[in-house]
């Protein structure tokens, strides 16, 4: 969401997404960044309006005119997360940090990092292991130019970047959200684009425009077929190990451990999102 757009800010209130960005960097022209500061600190003044939807600031980067009065500017605002344009190596991140920690932020205030440079993907393990850094959002149009690659349907330049930082955030235990997509009247092009990134293993989309709300929800939503077969693998499961069974058969598929563990995930999100919707 363009932080300098109020009347898009207000609209964040009643969609049905997750979290909101709202944006004080490339959403916002230079002569109105210091006027969009100011907007959104407004509006996370007023982030009961918002209900459960979660409120991440992006600012500029450090080596611009406006990244640190941005930081300190929104380290006591309520943010929900702050995210970091174009992160490259930990220095970065123990900066930005240190600059909130003097603002008055709380100590527990979670980092977001943008990995859109082909350094950013090299140092995509040091970042994430980062204690204060919860997720990673892949800014894959910044990305793309920076390889000197093109956008296609199975993204396929894309592959090893996106694989180095979906290894990186599940191995530091952390959030990792897939890329935007650009083209809004495609509309086959970008359900398949969410299709393709659950299965790689994202956990949700960064989008540009609410069009693209649906598509992505239904993308990354268990179905409800999902969550009735995951409910049957844990109730098997567990009727297994009450009768002393080493050995559960759901639908002519062997059940272990490790399915247990997926099925409770997806209910557990299945459970998440009805709360949120809720909330909304």
């Amino acid at each position: 969401m363009p932080g300098s757009n109020r009347r898009a800010l207000d609209k964040g209130r009643t969609l049905p997404a997750d979290g909101l960005i709202l944006d004080l960097e490339d959403a916002v022209a230079p002569d109105a960044k210091e006027a969009a500061r100011a907007t959104v600190r407004e509006a996370l003044e007023a982030r009961a309006a918002y209900g459960g939807r979660e409120l991440i600031v992006r600012v500029n980067g450090l080596d611009t005119p406006w990244g640190h009065d941005d930081l300190a500017s929104m380290a006591a605002a309520q943010a929900d997360a702050i995210l970091l344009p174009k992160v490259e190596s930990t220095d970065l991140v123990r900066r930005c940090c240190a600059i909130l920690d003097a603002a008055g932020a709380a100590a527990e205030l979670p980092i977001w990092c943008m990995m859109e440079t082909p350094r950013g993907i090299l140092e995509a393990k040091a970042v994430a292991d980062h204690p204060r850094v919860e997720c990673l959002v892949m800014g894959t149009s910044d990305l793309t130019t920076g390889l000197m690659a093109q956008h296609t349907p199975m993204r396929l330049p894309m592959l090893v970047s996106l694989g180095t930082c979906l290894l990186a955030a599940r191995a530091a235990g952390i959030a990792i959200l897939d890329g935007v997509y650009l083209d809004l009247d495609d509309e086959v092009g970008f359900a398949a684009d969410c299709r393709q990134g659950r299965e790689l293993g994202f956990d949700g989309k960064t989008l540009i425009h609410p069009k693209q709300l649906t598509a992505a929800n239904d993308a990354y939503g268990p179905s409800a077929l999902e969550v009735e077969r995951a409910r049957a693998i844990i109730a098997a499961f567990e009727e297994a190990q009450t009768g002393g069974k080493g050995v559960v058969v759901v639908n002519g598929k062997l059940v272990e451990n490790l399915h247990v563990d997926e099925a409770k995930r997806l209910v557990a999100l299945h459970q998440a999102i009805e709360a949120r919707v809720t909330d909304q």
